[in-house]
């Protein structure tokens, strides 16, 4: 569907089960999360396959109405790639995935905070309907951290100007330049979401909907020696990897 715009056509697969095998067997147990369009055909059966390997299952770059979404979310997915992106809108006599995720408890949904991709008004009422779940993600591509220029993107021209990256001649949005100090901002200083919960957002929520939460999300012995301190004005200061200073 329109989510193929800022795709390689010939790169997108089916979620058959031999693609999804060979994608299992090659991943030997490191994937942790896999987006898919659950209208597709072998859709509801590869969120089950992916489910028993261990992978949550996200869906995204689809064209699913609210039924066909619901019904991906008993079927197991538990995360909406990047909500509003490349997926149908809340129109007022057809809700769409969006609203599908937003009346289902088991469900975490993206956000690309970065002012562009969804508008504040409208991630603040994602945040006010659907309180600690919503995970900041970045969507980021190559131009992330760099100047304005073009860059390739799954083999397709991406013209960055003003830090917005889109497709070079349909102008179609192609991931972002966001990091995500700068979704933190936004949520805090645009959105009004107090910064502990736009902390979280960026870390134990994404964290807790992959499964990681026990290393990742939070500083607590055994959990992964990674911190970023930000000043009064959020900006970044310093950052550790690995309990290392970069």
């Amino acid at each position: 569907m329109s989510g193929t715009r800022a795709r390689t056509p010939r790169r997108l697969r089916a979620p058959d089960a031999a693609s999804l095998d060979r994608l299992l067997d090659a991943g030997a147990g490191t994937i942790r999360q896999l987006t898919l369009a659950p209208e597709l055909a072998g859709g509801t059966a590869a969120i089950g396959r992916l489910r028993a390997a261990g992978v949550a299952v996200a869906i995204g770059h689809t064209d699913a109405d609210e039924t066909t979404a619901a019904a991906a979310f008993d079927a197991g997915a538990t995360i909406l790639t990047h909500a509003f992106n490349t997926m149908r809108g809340i129109h007022h006599r057809a809700p769409g995935p969006v609203v599908a995720a937003l009346n289902d408890e088991r469900v975490t949904l993206e956000v690309i905070a970065d002012g562009t991709h969804v508008h504040p008004d409208v991630i603040r009422l994602l945040t006010a309907r659907a309180p600690g779940r919503v995970a900041l993600i970045t969507d980021a591509m190559a131009a992330a951290g760099a100047a304005d220029g073009h860059y390739t993107l799954g083999g397709l021209t991406v013209s960055v100007v003003g830090g917005r990256a889109r497709l070079a001649g349909d102008g179609a949005i192609a991931g972002s330049t966001l990091t995500q100090d700068a979704a933190v901002r936004l949520m805090v200083q645009e959105c009004g979401m107090p910064l502990p919960d736009a902390v979280a957002a960026a870390t134990i929520v994404p964290a807790r909907a992959i499964g990681v939460s026990d290393r990742f999300g939070s500083l607590r012995p055994e959990s992964a020696a990674d911190a970023v301190l930000l000043d009064d004005g959020l900006g970044v200061r310093r950052v550790w990897v690995d309990g290392r200073p970069v």
